[in-house]
């Protein structure tokens, strides 16, 4: 059971190398192009129609996708602040109430981003002219993301070495 848990463990990370890469992607293209539309603007005397909704775009997909990639490595100090005072018994306990939690409030977003990504399908941005539903993914996405990160982290728990 635990080399399955174990095999599990090393997926999600893997999947979260790959997010990692993905968000730095998104915030070099997010620096080019606000750099870029700054020099347009100022330099040049014109300015981009998309940088500022590509830069929207990104943000909020940094922000879902950020947020469970900050989840699995531990940096979100509101999750993280109550485990580093306990220690021992009590400590697995509270990350394990905490990933249950997590899975919880994940699976409310998940099912609530897919509702409105739905809904939104058929607009479209003013600048690009694409589905605003490619904005409102990220919503589910960033919450499928916390979802397996936290069934990672229960995964990660189980199979350490009690205190």
């Amino acid at each position: 059971m635990q080399v399955v848990m174990r095999k599990l463990v090393q997926g999600v990370d893997r999947i979260n190398w790959l997010c990692g890469w993905f968000l730095a992607a998104l915030l070099l293209v997010m620096t080019v192009l606000i750099s870029w539309q700054v020099f347009a603007r100022y330099v040049m005397g014109h300015s981009l129609t998309f940088s500022e909704e590509v830069a929207r775009f990104s943000m909020v997909w940094m922000t879902m996708l950020g947020a469970a990639y900050a989840y699995r490595h531990g940096s979100l100090i509101a999750v993280e602040l109550l485990s580093g005072f306990a220690n021992g018994r009590f400590a697995r306990e509270l990350r394990l109430l905490v990933a249950l939690v997590s899975c919880v409030f994940a699976w409310v977003l998940l099912t609530e981003g897919l509702h409105i990504t739905e809904r939104v399908v058929g607009q479209t941005s003013p600048s690009l002219r694409v589905s605003m539903g490619w904005l409102y993914a990220a919503v589910p996405a960033g919450a499928a993301m916390i979802f397996i990160n936290a069934f990672a982290i229960i995964a990660d728990t189980f199979t350490a070495k009690k205190d």
